[in-house]
């Protein structure tokens, strides 16, 4: 009989407002398993990037890859299950080449970045379901204006706009795993137990093959 995997990962993907944070937390309390947040309070560079971006994209996504690219070894050396909020893959398909098609990334710094990224990847395993929450930007706009952190509020339409754009671009050629994506737009699991829950049984049956 096959041994069920003990520390199965969960990784929760989507743009800047999705609700990531908030369903890691969520996910964490109904399954008792540990949450792996992004490094937003802890990141050095946050505020100067969102200031002056062609001038710090490069470091801001060297840190992220270095700080995500231990939390991928962390996953894999645990026990127990974790759910993850964002993936090392979005810095690299999507925040990464979004700054150089704006201009706020050389060529050179993006060639250096996308180098290390690719042999990095080969040491990351993925998760077992990937979980992709899309919205529209209006939702998006909405939740980052609700949560009122400082630095978000200079983050312009159109930035939004062209990560979705990029977001749906990666997760329709996404086979790297199993994938789940819900609709923000309808799906309030924040304050709705049964709309959390929906999500909670389909996750289940992605990782258990309940259906």
């Amino acid at each position: 009989m096959e041994e069920k995997k003990s520390n199965l990962h969960v990784a929760i993907a989507g743009n800047i407002g999705s609700g990531k944070t908030t369903l890691t937390g969520l996910l964490s309390k109904h399954y008792g398993w540990e949450s792996h947040y992004e490094d937003v309070d802890g990141n050095p560079y946050i505020n100067d990037f969102y200031a002056e971006m062609q001038r710090w994209s490069f470091n801001m996504q060297i840190y992220y890859l270095n700080n995500r690219f231990n939390q991928v070894l962390e996953i894999r050396e645990g026990k127990k299950g974790v759910i993850q909020d964002r993936t090392i893959y979005e810095d690299a398909y999507i925040f990464a080449p979004n700054l150089h098609s704006m201009g706020l990334m050389t060529t050179r710094d993006f060639e250096t970045y996308f180098s290390l990224f690719n042999l990095l990847d080969k040491f990351v395993q993925p998760p077992d379901v990937l979980v992709y929450l899309r919205a529209s930007v209006p939702r998006l706009v909405s939740q980052i204006q609700s949560r009122g952190r400082e630095y978000e509020e200079a983050i312009r339409l159109d930035y939004l706009k062209r990560l979705n754009e990029r977001y749906e671009a990666w997760i329709s050629t996404y086979d790297k795993g199993k994938l789940l994506i819900i609709d923000v737009d309808n799906n309030n699991f924040r304050d709705d137990p049964e709309d959390l829950g929906a999500i909670i049984r389909k996750i289940d049956a992605e990782l258990h093959g309940l259906f």
